[in-house]
């Protein structure tokens, strides 16, 4: 890379998984990063509706890169939502800024295909990451104009950013040479989390006192939203079973419209042990984390699953369905964790009760969680797109 490469990245709103790695790709003398901003969702306090909650995140999410904000005026503003976010002005900023790529994430917006549009008319190669993977099967009507529209699409994008093993395959299962992909990980904030494990883990019993959890027997962990995708209900009622022959204790972390569901269940049913503790933040969760000794996943659609990162960052062992896409690079099955069908209890209770009644199996495990994740963070982040820009000055 001769000189440095003027890069904009349009986003929805300001992430917080996403934020650190901006500052870090600005910190490369070889790239002059603007991030385009759609909305400001995120920095206020929101509804969550997952959640079902008030949510304002508790860590610094503008500091360290340049960014710009371009006015949303969408009638029915949401970063959800393919009208949610209308920004004209993006037609103008590609125009007047003499961006030598632009990096979008996803298809999923009516400013993302303007953005494409432009792009494309003004021969501003395009780098797209999108989540999208091939566990999830489409319906008919569904996947016809995925053919029609994404393949077309597709053939105008100079790079694929594979957010993993699963991604990858989606883009080559529209013809995209392999040539063209480049991954760039969805990672989390590796070095926070894994000083936090550094800092908490030895205080695994004065945690679980501070939240009234049993100190000795082990304790399993979920965290996210408590909603019908995710499948919580599976672990509560894996957790049933095995909780009659094993002490431990189950801890959801996170809120939902199932919370109120799975606390009657467990009480008319006299589950003991399981905690419902509701939606904690970002600066709060490595707590939950270096009290735990097993993560598990359970959802029936999940293109990644960042928690799994986040648990590994703490030397937990994973159990995750077959539908989180996180399972693909970072779960190996019988190494640092196990897959299961999504939707098998029995499954999930068997690989449950196999690392509850094994302490070595479960300290190997995370110490092999430690070592996969280390192999996944911003650094190959970095690493993916420098490659990827290098590319296109290739060509």
């Amino acid at each position: 890379m001769n000189k440095k490469h003027k890069l904009a990245i349009l986003v929805s709103h300001p992430i917080q998984y996403q934020t650190p790695l901006y500052k870090l790709l600005s910190k490369e003398p070889e790239i002059d990063l603007t991030v385009l901003f759609c909305s400001d969702w995120g920095l206020k306090t929101y509804k969550d509706k997952g959640f079902g909650k008030e949510v304002k995140w508790d860590i610094p999410l503008l500091d360290g890169y340049k960014y710009k904000f371009l006015k949303n005026v969408s009638p029915f503003p949401n970063v959800s939502t393919f009208f949610g976010l209308i920004n004209p002005e993006i037609v103008n900023e590609l125009k007047k800024s003499d961006y030598d790529a632009i990096w979008l994430h996803g298809w999923n917006s009516f400013t993302n295909w303007l953005a494409m549009v432009t792009a494309f008319y003004l021969n501003i190669p395009v780098l797209l990451r999108g989540e999208t993977n091939l566990l999830q099967k489409p319906t008919f009507l569904k996947n016809l104009t995925k053919e029609l529209v994404l393949k077309n699409l597709f053939k105008n994008i100079s790079v694929f950013l594979a957010i993993g093993k699963y991604n990858a395959d989606f883009y080559k299962s529209f013809g995209m040479p392999e040539e063209k992909i480049f991954l760039v990980p969805y990672t989390v904030n590796n070095d926070f989390f894994v000083s936090k494990a550094q800092e908490l883990i030895s205080k695994k019993k004065e945690l679980r006192k501070k939240y009234n959890v049993p100190e000795e027997s082990p304790v399993v962990l979920f965290s996210g939203k408590l909603i019908d995708k995710k499948r919580p209900f599976d672990l509560l009622k894996a957790f049933e079973i095995i909780s009659k022959d094993i002490r431990t204790s189950l801890v959801f972390v996170g809120d939902g419209n199932l919370r109120n569901k799975l606390e009657t269940y467990a009480k008319n049913n006299h589950i003991q042990n399981v905690f419902f503790i509701g939606f904690r933040n970002q600066t709060e969760l490595p707590e939950f984390y270096a009290m735990a000794d097993i993560f598990v996943l359970p959802s029936d659609f999940e293109p990644w699953g960042l928690v799994v990162n986040e648990a590994m960052c703490f030397g937990l062992p994973v159990i995750v369905s077959n539908k989180v896409g996180a399972g693909g690079d970072l779960v190996k099955n019988g190494e640092n964790g196990f897959i299961y069908k999504a939707g098998n209890v029995i499954m999930l209770t068997s690989y449950l009760k196999d690392l509850l009644q094994d302490e070595t199996k479960r300290i190997k495990f995370g110490q092999s969680s430690k070592g996969l994740i280390q192999e996944w963070s911003y650094k190959e982040d970095i690493s993916g797109i420098l490659c990827a820009i290098s590319s296109m000055e290739s060509k």
